[in-house]
């Protein structure tokens, strides 16, 4: 078994030809570009146990040899994977089911038959690949880049390959994220932890294709550091599943989706206070209110127009075929690895961001509530819009870490906030800015809003 550490940046055809030529792999490149064909089935049981299980089985053929390749449920968070690899070369390219004893095979598939795993899918493609060395100071650092083409093929439904996948052979991970962030500086590079078997998955079952990652487990006693660096990666991965799954099929609340994810890390990060000093959290900042001022009008024309709904998808290609939103995913991933946040804060903010989760979420929803005054928006609806990003910094706490507070009836303190949200969002009318008043009053009289607006 070794573990396998790589980054997989979905591309183009012509960047992946621009890739062989960059500068910057030219100049580190020790073994020169070799090709080879790698010709793949993958397994499951009829009702994708194996995939439920979130492990992989294939068989690969690789010129003349034959290898049987087990992968197992790791970590993958915005487009950087960390998997479990089980390998064996076979004679022939038949699956040799005496392999997957105990020695690797999960315990929670302990109970399945393994006589009901048959072929599924193939994933056959060229692969091109040389050997990257990247010098972090005096550590040593060994990439496999590799350019792989070619086709994922279900039954009569097949989608292309072209992808670039930086792979550790030896040194620090960071690496992987540093060399594909230079790259993507100038060329249009697309995180994405989609592997190419759950492409095969998706063409096979194309409506039932589960697109979430695990809900984020938060706890009452964790530190605001680590609530805010789980809820941010688990918001970049997202967002970045969320923009491949668009891309894939176009459907609207996706969209809506996506510009949720990033609405929610702005908020996030925005509410930290000394905890993250401005300085350090500028650029994460100005990236994502780029990408917001672009996409979030369009997104609220579109609740509305149908004829924009459809122009989106064109639109959200040209935005991939760019760099920014590739920059965007692979900078705040470095960003969030090191911690940027935490690098330079003193006294205040070091205590604030040590700080048990609960008492301190409990102070910002009281203060910032209380900052909101809501009484005054009964008076004056149609200036509540100006409240919208402190509404968004609670909405984002509530929608993530609600059940870490000792406070009543929190989902329902939740949605009422979300309609107040909505409301605020919409155009100035009669009936709107009578539905603002409404709903202040129903939150500012909520149980859950007068319990935390005491703390």
């Amino acid at each position: 078994m070794h573990k396998e550490t790589e980054l997989k940046l979905r591309t183009s055809r012509e960047t992946l030809a621009a890739l062989r030529e960059h500068p910057l792999l030219k100049k580190r490149n020790k073994s020169g570009w070799q090709t080879r064909e790698l010709l793949n089935q993958y397994f499951d049981t009829p009702e994708r146990e194996l995939s439920a299980a979130r492990v992989a089985l294939r068989l690969r053929r690789d010129g003349d040899a034959v290898i049987q390749t087990l992968k197992c449920r790791g970590q993958s968070v915005a487009g950087l994977s960390e998997r479990n690899e089980y390998e064996w070369p076979l004679d022939k390219a038949k699956l040799d089911l005496k392999k997957l004893d105990d020695s690797c095979w999960p315990a929670q598939l302990a109970s399945l038959d393994k006589k009901t795993i048959k072929p599924l899918f193939t994933t056959d493609f060229t692969r091109e690949y040389a050997e990257i060395a990247w010098g972090r100071g005096k550590s040593k650092v060994v990439i496999e880049a590799a350019l792989d083409q070619g086709f994922v093929v279900a039954g009569k439904r097949k989608e292309a390959i072209c992808e670039l996948e930086l792979e550790l052979r030896e040194g620090d991970p960071q690496a992987l994220l540093e060399l594909a962030a230079e790259l993507a500086a100038s060329l249009p590079l697309m995180p994405c932890d989609i592997s190419k078997a759950e492409r095969g998955y998706r063409l096979l079952e194309p409506d039932s294709y589960d697109l979430g990652l695990p809900a984020t487990e938060l706890d009452a006693e964790m530190a605001v550091d680590d609530a805010y660096a789980a809820l941010a990666w688990q918001l970049l991965g997202s967002s970045q599943r969320l923009a491949e799954q668009y891309r894939h099929n176009g459907h609207w609340r996706l969209l809506q989706d996506w510009v949720e994810c990033l609405g929610e890390l702005r908020a996030l990060t925005a509410s930290l206070g000394q905890a993250a000093p401005r300085a350090a959290t500028r650029d994460l900042r100005g990236r994502l209110d780029a990408l917001l001022e672009d996409w979030r009008p369009l997104v609220q024309a579109g609740n509305d127009d149908e004829d924009v709904r459809r122009a989106a998808p064109e639109q959200f290609a040209e935005e991939l075929e760019d760099t920014r939103w590739g920059q965007f995913s692979l900078e705040t991933s470095r960003w969030l690895l090191a911690r940027t946040w935490t690098v330079e804060r003193k006294g205040r903010g070091e205590r604030q961001g040590k700080a048990q989760l609960t008492s301190w979420l409990a102070h910002l929803v009281g203060e910032e509530g209380r900052a909101l005054k809501l009484p005054l928006y009964t008076q004056r609806p149609e200036d509540l819009a100006e409240q919208l990003p402190r509404i968004e910094q609670l909405l984002a706490w509530l929608h993530h870490a609600r059940q870490v507070l000792d406070a009543p009836q929190m989902d329902r303190l939740y949605g009422d906030l979300k309609k107040l949200h909505e409301l605020a969002e919409q155009p100035i009318s009669d009936e709107s800015l009578e539905a603002r008043i409404e709903q202040a009053r129903a939150v500012d009289q909520s149980r859950g809003w007068k319990h935390l607006l005491k703390a």
